[in-house]
């Protein structure tokens, strides 16, 4: 925003219309400036439009998903929405837990400004996400994220990947937050287009819920935390709402920059502001800033609201209006404060050192009015801001080549059938960058701080302590199949969910909500489009399955290479579709939770539900044959549910050891695993599996059916393990038992790996490539 425009008045812009504004660099189209003009009944002032700009940007307005997003409340029952105390449209959902706590969770994205600036970019997406929580009246209890980057062996790769992980643990760790799992993948789809997506949790309970409302005439708008400034400026209409464009300027100026310390006295500040009940309503500044903190206040309360945006303190006092109000300068807060309640709201902002300033109140007029030096220059209704702007009905269509991908199956390559073949694919898949040990990743974030983590990465879903005195816990899990949403958006949403489902229900929870981020191309592109509609309608669909509503989450598009006409109907345009499903499950005790790896021998190592030969878009066949086509795997959602109801049961009885689900590797990845946990090998057998399913060797290590597990059990458990598995009809098989001493993984009649063979394998792939 230049500063010829940084006193344009709303008295100046009536009188003015035709006084050309750069609507367009703002990123609003020829057709959106004209509906703003429609609205006011004049040309906006400068001010105007640059609340207009971020507030109806895709990353703020979701105005080509909008449409299709309802149908996770339209598809959500009432059975549904038991456990829900807050759902979606507020800053994050709430869940009920029992006993009077809640939890809040909230997955959401910072993919382009990680990209343009790794380490800022990926460390102000994590501080943005606990921010969310923070406004929902919680105390933030863990955090967790999703990294997909390009090919490993990519120069850019290092830059980002050591950018965003330092990113990701230097604020989560000085914010003192447990970083408690997540995923990190490599493929060349997101070569420029990293994907960044934290997910925060936060407990309360019930009677401290706060939503982001401007009510009550008279009560006072409060602008508090850090300073506001430069950064940021139009970072969600711009850098977030576009596809990158190689022969744009740079938009290094678009990345906020983060203070994890100012943060965390943020949080504490918050906290004591709670306890002392003198919050009416409470928004965080992330995306677009104060535009959208106002707006939104004002729109979602029973009036209006005015501001006086010279009291707005200032690190920059050359900053016109309008960047003032497009600054997404972190961490911010907006209150709504009784009168009343004012003196004390500031002397305990004053006690945590916050800086804090009366910036307006809420008013009776239905108008969000905002002056500037005693000049009007903001006068609009808010919902046309907030909630009303346009909502596109994207054109999309199955992709052209989407035919001749599924027609590829995975079923026509080669499979290895001799024992040193298994051996040698088995070696490369465990050491493949999706199927390595993430330590070099996980062991840079601090997963005990606080000290009520009962489990973390790398075990199958995190789980944290919620209650001390009771044990009751939650556990939390994200998934996403790039790959298999690719080939399927409907099926590979689906999958997602399932995974995470299945995971949560692995550790011995309940699952409970779900929370999503969608990752997709261009709304532009009628493919990218088609693959969002079809994931939105697939995870609909399966949430109403499985019972568990979708409480909130974000969604990021433009994530494209090949922008405009160019990219249209190429089979590469865009990533591949990545629909990350978080799903949060109950414990009633975390001294029961089930880890994921074997820690004694002796146990019984038991195979849940079926292998189907379903080698497309399998890990084997993208390493082995360097393939994608096909169908993913069949997604049964009876069965998944089934096999949660006896792993929950499992847990709660204490017949389980260790569980761990099958998914991306296949049963060869899971054994992997569980002998990694805690070096503690085992030695299993195929010769039944292979008849019963009607599978061959390669398949049953390979093969990444769905609702299937591991379970160790002692063997005093067995005959009740098996009783319970034939109650609720899961297929089940004795594999095989745990083993003494250093040993290793011993197939029966395939192969033979050593303890040491496998870490040094397994445990080196990143170290190696990222020192």
């Amino acid at each position: 925003m230049t500063n010829a425009f940084s006193a344009d008045t709303v008295e100046n812009a009536a009188a003015t219309p035709d006084v050309e504004l750069p609507y367009a660099e703002l990123g609003l189209k020829d057709d959106e400036y004209a509906r703003i003009r429609d609205i006011l009944g004049r040309r906006p002032t400068a001010a105007e439009l640059a609340m207009y700009s971020v507030m109806w940007s895709e990353h703020c307005s979701y105005k080509s998903s909008r449409r299709h997003l309802s149908q996770f409340g339209d598809k959500t029952t009432e059975q549904m929405r038991k456990h829900l105390l807050v759902g979606i449209g507020q800053n994050a959902g709430v869940v009920d837990i029992g006993d009077g706590w809640a939890v809040t969770f909230k997955v959401e994205s910072h993919n382009h400004p990680s990209y343009v600036e790794p380490y800022q970019g990926a460390a102000t997406g994590v501080g943005g996400i606990v921010r969310d929580i923070i406004s929902m009246g919680a105390r933030p209890v863990a955090v967790m994220d999703q990294l997909r980057f390009g090919s490993i062996d990519h120069p850019d790769t290092q830059r980002v990947v050591h950018g965003v992980v330092s990113g990701v643990g230097g604020y989560g760790n000085s914010l003192g937050l447990p970083n408690i799992g997540g995923e990190v993948e490599f493929d060349s789809s997101y070569q420029r287009n990293p994907l960044v997506n934290a997910l925060c949790l936060g407990v309360l309970r019930h009677e401290d819920i706060h939503l982001a409302n401007a009510e009550g005439v008279g009560n006072k708008v409060v602008l508090f935390g850090a300073r506001t400034g430069g950064d940021g400026i139009g970072g969600a209409s711009i850098l977030a709402s576009e596809t990158f464009d190689a022969d744009k300027p740079s938009k290094r100026p678009s990345v906020q920059v983060g203070d994890p310390f100012m943060e965390k006295v943020l949080i504490e500040c918050c906290l004591e502001l709670y306890a002392a009940r003198v919050v009416e309503g409470i928004q965080d500044l992330g995306a677009a800033g104060i535009s959208c903190a106002t707006s939104e206040l004002a729109s979602n309360g029973d009036g209006g609201m005015h501001v006086d945006l010279e009291s707005v303190l200032l690190r920059d006092p050359t900053l016109t209006a309008g960047e003032i109000l497009m600054s997404e300068s972190q961490e911010r807060m907006m209150a709504v404060v009784a009168p009343g309640k004012l003196d004390e709201f500031l002397a305990i902002t004053a006690k945590w050192d916050v800086e804090t300033s009366v910036i307006g109140e809420v008013t009776g007029t239905g108008r969000l009015t905002i002056d500037h030096n005693g000049h009007r220059i903001v006068d609009v209704d808010p919902r046309t801001v907030a909630h009303d702007g346009p909502v596109y009905d994207r054109p999309y269509a199955r992709p052209a080549w989407q035919d001749a991908l599924n027609a590829d199956d995975a079923a026509r390559l080669p499979r290895p059938t001799t024992p040193a073949e298994l051996r040698s694919q088995v070696l490369a898949l465990i050491a493949s960058p999706n199927l390595a040990s993430k330590a070099w990743v996980t062991d840079q974030y601090d997963r005990y701080v606080q000290g009520n983590t009962a489990l973390a990465q790398p075990d199958d879903a995190g789980v944290v302590r919620v209650d001390e005195a009771s044990g009751l816990g939650v556990a939390l899990s994200t998934d996403a199949n790039g790959r298999f949403t690719k080939l399927d958006p409907y099926t590979g949403a689906q999958q997602a969910l399932a995974e995470a489902y299945r995971n949560v229900a692995t550790v011995g929870a309940t699952p409970l909500a779900v929370t999503d981020c969608l990752n997709f191309g261009s709304p532009e592109d009628p493919d990218a489009m088609w693959q969002l509609v079809e994931a939105i309608t697939g995870l609909a669909d399966a949430c109403v399955e499985l019972g568990v509503p979708v409480t909130g989450g974000n969604v990021s598009l433009y994530n494209s290479t090949l922008a405009g006409e160019v990219g249209k109907g190429h089979i590469d345009a865009s990533i591949n579709p990545t629909p990350v499903v978080g799903v949060l499950g109950v414990l009633e005790d975390v001294a029961r939770v089930t880890p994921s790896g074997w820690s004694e021998p002796g146990l019984h190592v038991y195979l849940l539900g079926a292998t189907r030969t379903e080698l497309s878009g399998s890990v084997w066949a993208g390493v082995v044959h360097d393939h994608l086509g096909g169908h993913p795997p069949v997604v049964d959602l009876d069965a998944e549910r089934a096999l949660a109801q006896v792993l929950v049961d499992a847990a709660r009885q204490s017949l389980a050891a260790a569980a761990h689900d099958l998914s991306a590797g296949g049963l060869a990845q899971a054994l992997t695993d569980a002998v990694l946990r805690y070096g503690v090998g085992a030695r299993v057998s195929l010769a039944e599996l292979m008849p019963r399913d009607e599978v061959d060797a390669a398949t049953a290590l390979f093969s990444e059916s769905g609702a299937r597990a591991l379970v160790a059990v002692e063997a005093e458990n067995a005959a009740a393990f098996e009783t319970l598995a034939a109650s609720y009809v899961v297929p089940l098989l004795r594999l095989g038992e745990t083993l003494d001493g250093g040993a290793g993984l011993v197939v029966d009649g395939a192969f033979e790996l050593g303890l040491d063979e496998l870490r040094e394998v397994h445990e080196g792939t990143l170290p190696r490539v990222f020192g």
